[in-house]
């Protein structure tokens, strides 16, 4: 009787938890928004133990299914299971990055073994894979529709691509590399968002600050108050911070301090040294490739892509590479000409001096502009865009639960004015520690279908802009201004898709920047400037000859941008072309891939390896390509617009939005691409807009 009284304890303790964790409850919010102010960490183990099982328990049901394979009793219902998986994966995922704890990252590192484990089983599940085989292969699969096709497609290539295939042996040495990969890249992030929050550069002498911005001076001001170092002035690696530093500080010491700081994260062999876990990710991918039959993991991660193939990849940045390289010298020759010759140019004199140069050429500076971009009038401006292109609007919600004090929340409606198309977060402000790096666009849900009804995604903006001081609102430079536009681009992919099933929805990496991409050419159009930058104190529209000075200076640095962002994307691919990498010493492969290359010393890449998160974390791995790759979709898409004479045309948009914006993955991305252009893209354009022609 008393173990029975004990029993029923426990189930009582454990129902009551149940009943108090809200990812176990029905969300009576505003569009079903989480509950972000009741979360709190404790909430997600169980969550997400209670999510594997669940998924567990609805692949065995499939697998007993005596019924026949069918894409409704198969395909279609192992698209629908892990519901609850699906319900706290995005809000954690989002939590940890724009605002993360010591508890979450503990967390994380518990979390994501249990995920990928998970994972793994049901990808090597072979009597699970022969249903979906029987479905791919029998001869239903001709009268399903072109969303079913695709769904049996990507369902039969994943199970493919997992591993299901191998024998029992191999798969559990794919488990176990698959395993250690998570846990290796998961630590990866976490050393770069400690390392980049715990360097603070302090400065108690006013003539150190010479040549800073007001703003800039009095941000950091701000940040030695809240660190408990009042009167003094604390820098940090965050961009808000480090780049205007780098690009206004007279002190030419304090800009080699920052800089190598900033380029020696998780390089100093500390327990926050990132180089002993990149000599064993490199490894372990180039293993796991193996094991499914790849040469090289580039093989393997490019397969599912538009490029294909490594060759393919390297044919285009080395296309771009040779115009932008002699560009970027000439570049570094005019800057040594205006710092004289008594001293060698370096890197941490690069943004300094070509500064000064675009201020002798152009008369122009961030800091004439900023007070033009006031970030509530910049967001003003993308809606404008957005209205004109595809007659969207935007209505601000002030009652639906927010994930931080910062984000503003947004009900984007259709152009019919009663159809609602989702919800947008938008959190533009750096916290450094608590967000990681960049920028980027995610989703606290994504678009799917309940029977007929579409269920509304949850898009979320972050960013790492500077915050607002005091009374004074905060100011965007104009490449915080791009930023937002790009990630607004993202925003409305996510916004506009309209896919029935969860497997059709999301499209290969290096597709993925053109919607965001071709956003940032409206940015500083004459007639898009006219409607937003206006002056934050006075409202005075920005005067025509500052949008000259603008437009005339687009391509100011492009050699410099488009050399460093060509180096990490070699680096990115070198690591990933190796067949057999073993025991890689990162920083010498570092320097030979750039050197053989023809690297200026002056330019490092734009991302070091002990900080490269696009390659290293699993996002861009193989894939930081992409961005230029969807550049010559994004140059050749815009171009359409220009030539018309409108860049508002509406036809155009209209065939943006419906072959590229809304079909996910269900069309293969060069047809789409060619579909709303009716032509395949060259790379001229790029070329062109870069000035390398």
């Amino acid at each position: 009787m008393k173990k029975l009284i004990i029993m029923m304890s426990l189930a009582s303790t454990f129902m009551t938890g149940f009943a108090q964790n809200p990812f176990f409850q029905e969300w009576n919010t505003p569009y079903g928004a989480p509950p972000f102010e009741t979360l709190n960490a404790s909430h997600y183990k169980e969550v997400f133990i209670r999510g594997i099982q669940e998924q567990e328990s609805e692949i065995l049901a499939i697998v007993a299914n005596p019924q026949p394979a069918t894409f409704a009793n198969t395909v279609a219902t192992l698209d629908n299971s892990g519901t609850l998986l699906r319900k706290v994966s995005p809000v954690f995922g989002g939590i940890c990055s724009a605002q993360s704890t010591p508890e979450l990252l503990a967390l994380q590192m518990e979390i994501t073994p249990l995920l990928t484990k998970h994972n793994d089983n049901m990808m090597t599940n072979t009597d699970l894979f022969n249903r979906i085989k029987t479905v791919y292969e029998g001869p239903e699969y001709e009268s399903l529709t072109q969303e079913e096709q695709r769904l049996t497609f990507e369902t039969y290539r994943d199970f493919m691509r997992g591993g299901v295939m191998l024998e029992e042996t191999m798969k559990e040495k794919l488990k176990q590399v698959n395993g250690e990969i998570s846990r290796l890249q998961t630590q990866f992030g976490q050393n770069l968002l400690t390392e980049t929050g715990a360097y603070k550069l302090v400065i108690d002498k006013n003539e150190d600050l010479s040549g800073l911005p007001v703003d800039l001076v009095a941000a950091a001001a701000n940040r030695a108050t809240k660190t408990g170092l009042s009167g003094k002035w604390v820098f940090g690696l965050d961009n808000p911070s480090i780049m205007p530093f780098l690009t206004y500080a007279d002190n030419r010491e304090l800009r080699r301090q920052m800089l190598t700081a900033y380029l020696d994260r998780c390089n100093n062999n500390n327990d926050k040294d990132n180089k002993e876990i990149i000599q064993k990710l490199v490894t372990l991918r180039a293993n796991k490739a193996m094991l499914l039959g790849y040469n090289t993991f580039a093989d393997y991660a490019l397969e599912t892509r538009m490029a294909k193939n490594p060759k393919t990849v390297f044919d285009l940045l080395s296309q771009i590479w040779e115009p932008a390289l002699q560009v970027a010298k000439q570049e570094r020759d005019e800057m040594q000409a205006l710092a004289g010759t008594d001293f060698e140019l370096q890197s941490w004199d690069w943004r300094y001096y070509s500064e000064k140069i675009r201020r002798q050429k152009y008369d122009l500076n961030d800091e004439m502009i900023r007070p033009y971009f006031k970030s509530e009038n910049v967001c003003n401006g993308i809606f404008y865009v957005c209205n004109q292109l595809y007659g969207i609007t935007f209505r601000k919600l002030n009652d639906i639960p927010k994930p931080h004090p910062d984000a503003e929340a947004y009900l984007c409606i259709d152009a019919d004015g009663k159809t609602e198309l989702g919800v947008l977060y938008i959190d533009l402000f750096a916290r450094p520690g608590q967000k990681r790096g960049g920028a980027w666009c995610g989703s606290y849900r994504t678009e799917y279908y309940e029977g007929n009804r579409r269920v509304l995604p949850l898009v979320t903006i972050v960013c790492n802009f500077t915050p607002p001081l005091h009374e004074d609102p905060a100011l965007l430079t104009a490449d915080e201004t791009e930023t937002f536009f790009h990630e607004f681009g993202h925003a409305l992919h996510n916004l506009f898709k309209n896919v029935v099933y969860h497997g059709t929805a999301s499209v290969p990496r290096d597709f993925v920047e053109l919607p965001s991409q071709i956003m940032e050419h409206w940015a500083f159009q004459p007639q898009v400037l006219e409607q937003y930058a206006k002056h934050y104190k006075t409202g005075e529209v920005i005067p025509g000859e500052l949008i000259d000075k603008i437009n005339a200076s687009s391509r100011f640095g492009q050699g410099f941008t488009t050399t460093e962002y060509l180096a990490a994307s070699y680096l990115d691919m070198d690591y990933h072309v190796n067949p057999a990498p073993q025991n890689i010493d990162v920083i010498p492969f570092e320097a030979t891939t750039l050197a053989q290359r023809g690297l200026i010393p002056q330019i490092p890449p734009r991302y070091r390896s002990t900080y490269f998160q696009h390659s290293m974390t699993g996002g861009y791995t193989a894939g930081y390509y992409s961005y230029i790759w969807s550049e010559v979709l994004d140059a050749d898409g815009f171009k359409a617009f220009a030539e018309t004479g409108d860049i508002f045309n509406k036809e155009l948009a209209r065939r943006f939005r419906k072959f590229v914006l809304e079909p996910g993955c269900i069309n293969d991305p060069q047809d789409m691409y060619f579909n709303f252009r009716q032509k395949q893209p060259v790379i001229d354009a790029l070329l062109e807009n870069r000035g390398l022609k």
